[in-house]
C-alpha cells in the first residue's frame, strides 16, 4: 500500500452515523448457557450430578428455569436428530424423557379437504396456463404505418436517447456500449454529473471510452477511498441495495431464525470437535489496531450503517476473510486480506464479507447448500403454522429441523413468523431460493462496490472468490453502477460528485 492508503480508512469530519440495525442478533442467555449444556448431553445421558450442575448454574446466572429448559430442548432434538439416538435423563427416570414430539401436520377432514382443493386449483392452474399460452400464439400482431411519413421516419431515433429505453437494454446486456453512450448523453443533457461519472466507469471498465471519458473519471476518482457524509439507512438497503430478485420477505423469514440456525450450527460443530476457536491473541480492537483490513472492516461497518463483529487476524489463513461460527460470530481475516491488497480491494471485500451479516442474509452463511436452505425455510414455515400439508419425505426432513427452532424462538418471533407465513401464502406461496441465494449474492457484491466505488477492484478480488463466476457477478454490477438506485445511495450517504 501506498503511504497515502495507510490513513485511508477514515470517514468525512462531518461523517454521522444512524442507527445500527439488520445485523444478525443473540441473546446472552444462548451465550452463557448452550456451551454447558451441550457438553453435558455429548454421551446422551443426563445424570443426577450433571442436572444438578446445570441448575446450580441457572441459578448463579440469573436466567429463567423455562426458558432454560426450552434451550434444552432445542439442543436436544438437534443433537438426537443428527445422532439418532434419544437423550435419557437419569434424574427423572419415572418421568417421560425430556425429547421433543416431533411437530404433526394437521391430519383432520378439514386439512384434507384443504389439501384436496389446493391440488385441483394447481391443476386447473396448469390448464390456464397452458390455455392462456395458445391463446397468445393465436393472436395476431398488425403493423400499421400508414401514418409515418418520410419526415417522421427520422424520428424514431429520438427513442435511443429514451432513459428507460436504454436502461432495458442495459439490463439486457450489460455490455452493451451504443446502451451507454446513450446513458452518458442523457446524462450530459441533464446536467447529472454523478451519473454521467458513473456511466464513463463502466465505459473505461469496458474498455470502450473515449478520451473525454477518461478525463472524467480521472478527474473526478478520488486519490483515496470514499469521505461519506452518513451511513446507508435501514430502508436503502432494502429499497436500493438488495438485488431486485432478491425476494424481501423471504429473506425476512430466515431473519427470524437465523439465530437459532446459528445455536444449532455452533451445537454441532462443538459435538464433533470442529468449533473454531481463534487464537484470543490474534483478536483486533477496531479503533486502536494498525492492520488496514481490521481498520477497513470496521470502517465499512460504519457506512453500511452496521455493528462490527469481533476481528481476528490470521495471517496463516490462507484466504480472505470467512466467519467463524460463534455467540457472537466473528470474522477471521486471512494472508490475502492482511498483505498486498490495495484500499479499493479491501474495501469491495469488506462491503461483501458485511453484508453477509445481515440477518436477511446470515443463513447463507451457515447453509451453503439449497436443499437444506429449502429445509430451513419450509421448518420456519411449518413454525409458523405448524397445519402446514407436507408430504411424508419432506415432514421426515422439516420436522426435526422446526423441532430444534421453535424452543429457542421468543414468543414475539413465532408471531412474526406467523404473519409472514400469511404474506406469503397472500403473494402466491412461492419462492425460487436458488434465485434469491444468487440474488443475495449480487448484493453483497454491490454493497462491496458501494464501498469501493472501483469495478477493476471488484473484478480482481471477485476473480480470487471464483473465477468461473466473474463474468455473471461483473455484469451485474455494470448494471448497478448505471441504474439509478446506485446514484441515490452515493446521494444518500454524500460521496455523489458534483459541479461544486
Amino acid at each position: 500500500m501506498s503511504e497515502q492508503e495507510t490513513v485511508a480508512f477514515e470517514h468525512a469530519s462531518t461523517f454521522e452515523q444512524g442507527d445500527l440495525a439488520g445485523a444478525v442478533r443473540l441473546g446472552k442467555f444462548e451465550a452463557q448457557y448452550e456451551e454447558l449444556f451441550a457438553e453435558v448431553i455429548e454421551d446422551g445421558i443426563i445424570t443426577l450430578e450433571e442436572r444438578a450442575r446445570l441448575d446450580r448454574a441457572a441459578d448463579n446466572l440469573g436466567l429463567d428455569r423455562m426458558r432454560l429448559r426450552k434451550l434444552e430442548q432445542a439442543l436436544q432434538a438437534a443433537y438426537e436428530s443428527r445422532h439418532r439416538v434419544v437423550i435419557r435423563e437419569l434424574a427423572d427416570e419415572e418421568g417421560p424423557r425430556p425429547s421433543l414430539v416431533p411437530l404433526e401436520p394437521a391430519t383432520d377432514q378439514r386439512t384434507l379437504a384443504l389439501e384436496r382443493r389446493i391440488k385441483f386449483l394447481e391443476a386447473r392452474v396448469a390448464d390456464l396456463e397452458g390455455e392462456l399460452e395458445e391463446a397468445r400464439s393465436q393472436v395476431a400482431v398488425e403493423v400499421d404505418l400508414s401514418d409515418v411519413s418520410a419526415d417522421d421516419a427520422g424520428r424514431v431515433e429520438d427513442t435511443e436517447d429514451d432513459p428507460a429505453h436504454l436502461a432495458r437494454r442495459v439490463r439486457h446486456d450489460p455490455r452493451d456500449v451504443e446502451a451507454m453512450r446513450g446513458l452518458l448523453r442523457v446524462h450530459t443533457r441533464a446536467g447529472d454529473l454523478d451519473r454521467r461519472y458513473a456511466t464513463a466507469q463502466a465505459l473505461v471498465y469496458l474498455g470502450a471510452a473515449g478520451d473525454e471519458e477518461r478525463a472524467l473519471v480521472r478527474q473526478y476518482t478520488p486519490a483515496g477511498l470514499i469521505q461519506p457524509t452518513s451511513s446507508v439507512s435501514l430502508s436503502s438497503w432494502t429499497r436500493l441495495l438488495f438485488h431486485p430478485e432478491e425476494e424481501v420477505l423471504t429473506g425476512q423469514i430466515f431473519a427470524v431464525v437465523a439465530p437459532a440456525v446459528l445455536l444449532g450450527r455452533i451445537s454441532a460443530l462443538r459435538r464433533d470437535k470442529a468449533l473454531p476457536k481463534p487464537d484470543p491473541a490474534t483478536k483486533q480492537d477496531a479503533a486502536k489496531s494498525t492492520l488496514q483490513g481490521v481498520r477497513c472492516f470496521s470502517w465499512g461497518a460504519a457506512i453500511l450503517g452496521m455493528p462490527a463483529p469481533p476481528f481476528y487476524a490470521d495471517p496463516s489463513f490462507e484466504g480472505i476473510a470467512e466467519m467463524l461460527p460463534g455467540i457472537p460470530p466473528a470474522s477471521r481475516l486471512g494472508k490475502q486480506a492482511l498483505s498486498g491488497r490495495s484500499a479499493r480491494e479491501l474495501a469491495f471485500v469488506a462491503g461483501r464479507h458485511l453484508s453477509w451479516y445481515r440477518e436477511e442474509h446470515f443463513v447463507r452463511l451457515l447453509v451453503p447448500s439449497i436443499p437444506d436452505l429449502e429445509d430451513i425455510f419450509l421448518a420456519a414455515l411449518h413454525i409458523g403454522n405448524p397445519g402446514l400439508p407436507l408430504s411424508a419425505d419432506l415432514k421426515s426432513r422439516v420436522a426435526p429441523i422446526a423441532a430444534a427452532i421453535e424452543p429457542v424462538l421468543e414468543p414475539s418471533a413465532i408471531d412474526r413468523l406467523r404473519g409472514h407465513f400469511l404474506r406469503f401464502v397472500e403473494e402466491g406461496g412461492r419462492t425460487n431460493l436458488r434465485r434469491w441465494a444468487t440474488a443475495a449474492d449480487c448484493t453483497a457484491s454491490r454493497a462491496g462496490l458501494l464501498l469501493a466505488a472501483d469495478l477493476g477492484a471488484a473484478e480482481r478480488m471477485l476473480t480470487l472468490e471464483s473465477e468461473s463466476e466473474v463474468k455473471e457477478r461483473m455484469d451485474d454490477l455494470l448494471v448497478f453502477v448505471t441504474s439509478d438506485r446506485y446514484a441515490k445511495l452515493r446521494q444518500e450517504i454524500g460521496t455523489a460528485v458534483t459541479s461544486g
